[in-house]
C-alpha cells in the first residue's frame, strides 16, 4: 500500500522481516552463531536473572543467551545492546564454557575497592533510604570508613542502578490478587501463541501533540537543552502489536470515541485471515467498555477475536505501553516539537519504521 500520509481511517501492516533472507545469509558461519537450545527450567532462571539480577552487565548477558537461543543472530545482538561483534561472541563462548558462571564478570586486576565487599550491602541500603542525597549517604558512612560520592556512583553503577526519572504509580489502587490472575492468564496464553495454537494482540491508543515528554539527555556543562511547548491538535495512534512485532496502527486526528475504537477493531478483523484463534488484550478504559463497545464484541466473537480485559490500573500488563514509551521517550527527535507538521512526518517515520528500523523485544 503506498504511503498516503496520516490519515483517519488508514492504517498500515507492518510485519518482521524473515529471519533469514537468502540462502547466502544461512551460509554466512560468523553470523549464525547460537548457543545450543535451552530446557524450560535454564530458561526460566535466565528469565529470573535478567528481570532481578544487581548487575547490569549479567541481566544484559542473560538476555542475549534467551535472544541466541531463540534463534537472533550475532549482528541482530549486536544491534540490540550496543556493542561489538566480539562481545557477543564472548559472550556466547562464556555460556557455552561455563554456563550460569558465565554470566558473571570474569575477576579483574586493581587495587583493592575502597567499599569493602561486606560493606556494599549497608552502603545500598543508606543510598535507597535517600535515593536522592548522596551527600547525606556519605555523611552517614563517614562514622564507618571514608568514601566519596564518586565511588558510591561507582558502586551504584556496578551494580545496575541507573539515575532517571522517578516514576508515578496507580499499583496502590489496584487488586493485587486480581493482577496476579491475570499475569497467570497471560502467561497461559503467551504459551498457547508460542505452541501456534493462537494469536495473541496487545491493543492501546495513545496521544501525541507539541506538548513534548521531556526525557534526560546528555548536555555540555552550562548547557540546558530546552523544549518549545505548544498547544496543538493532538494526534492519536490506536494499535495493535503482538510479541513478535507485527504492528498495525490507526492514525486519529481529534478525539477517541467507542464508535472509533469499534470502526478500527473492524477493519482490523476485516483484514484477519478466518480459521485462526485470536485474543485481544486491552484495559478497561471508558471507550472499551461502552454499550457500543459491547454489541460489537459479539460480532467479533463470531470472528475468531476474543476480548480480554485487564484489571484496572495494571499498564504493566499491556506490552503496547512499552511501545508507546519507546515512541515518546527514545524514538522521537527533538526536531518533531518545531510544528505540527513536523510532529506528524516523525510519527508516521516511526510507526513505518517499526519492525525493522525502530525494534522492540520482548524475551
Amino acid at each position: 500500500m503506498a504511503r498516503s500520509g496520516l490519515h483517519t481511517q488508514g492504517w498500515h501492516t507492518i510485519l518482521l522481516p524473515p529471519l533469514f533472507s537468502s540462502t547466502a545469509e544461512k551460509t554466512m558461519a560468523n553470523t549464525l552463531r547460537f548457543v545450543a537450545p535451552l530446557d524450560p527450567q535454564t530458561e526460566t532462571r535466565l528469565k529470573q536473572i535478567q528481570r532481578t539480577s544487581l548487575i547490569f552487565r549479567t541481566r544484559q548477558r542473560a538476555h542475549a543467551i534467551l535472544l541466541s537461543a531463540k534463534g537472533y543472530r550475532i549482528d541482530q545482538l549486536v544491534e540490540i545492546f550496543f556493542v561489538d561483534r566480539d562481545t557477543i561472541t564472548r559472550w556466547l563462548d562464556r555460556w557455552d564454557e561455563d554456563h550460569f558462571d558465565g554470566l558473571e564478570d570474569a575477576p579483574r586486576s586493581g587495587h583493592p575497592r575502597s567499599i569493602p565487599v561486606e560493606q556494599e550491602p549497608s552502603v545500598l541500603k543508606q543510598v535507597e533510604a535517600d535515593p536522592r542525597q548522596l551527600k547525606a549517604v556519605v555523611a552517614r558512612l563517614e562514622a564507618h570508613f571514608s568514601v566519596s560520592i564518586e565511588t558510591i556512583k561507582r558502586l551504584l553503577k556496578r551494580q545496575g542502578y541507573t539515575w532517571r526519572r522517578v516514576r508515578r504509580s496507580l499499583k496502590s489502587k489496584r487488586d493485587e490478587a486480581a493482577f496476579r490472575k491475570a499475569q497467570a492468564e497471560l502467561e497461559i496464553l503467551k504459551a498457547r501463541e508460542d505452541r501456534g495454537e493462537i494469536e495473541l494482540y496487545y491493543f492501546d491508543a495513545s496521544g501525541f501533540s507539541l506538548t513534548p515528554v521531556v526525557p534526560y539527555a546528555w548536555q555540555a556543562p552550562g548547557q540546558c537543552i530546552e523544549l518549545d511547548s505548544a498547544r496543538s491538535p493532538r494526534i492519536n495512534v490506536l494499535g495493535f502489536l503482538r510479541r513478535s512485532e507485527f504492528f498495525d496502527p490507526f492514525v486519529v486526528q481529534g478525539s477517541v470515541c467507542s464508535e472509533t475504537v469499534v470502526g478500527c477493531i473492524d477493519a482490523f478483523c476485516a483484514r484477519l485471515e478466518p480459521g485462526i484463534e485470536r485474543v485481544l488484550v486491552l484495559d478497561r478504559a471508558s471507550v472499551h467498555t461502552s454499550k457500543r463497545f459491547d454489541e460489537a464484541r459479539a460480532q467479533w466473537l463470531d470472528k475468531g477475536l476474543q476480548v480480554k480485559y485487564l484489571p484496572s490500573y495494571s499498564p504493566e500488563l499491556n506490552l503496547i505501553e512499552l511501545l508507546w514509551q519507546a515512541i515518546k521517550y527514545r524514538w522521537l527527535p527533538f526536531s518533531a516539537y518545531e510544528s505540527f507538521q513536523a510532529l506528524r512526518e516523525a510519527l508516521e517515520e516511526i510507526l513505518l519504521g517499526i519492525g525493522t528500523k525502530y525494534r522492540i523485544t520482548f524475551a
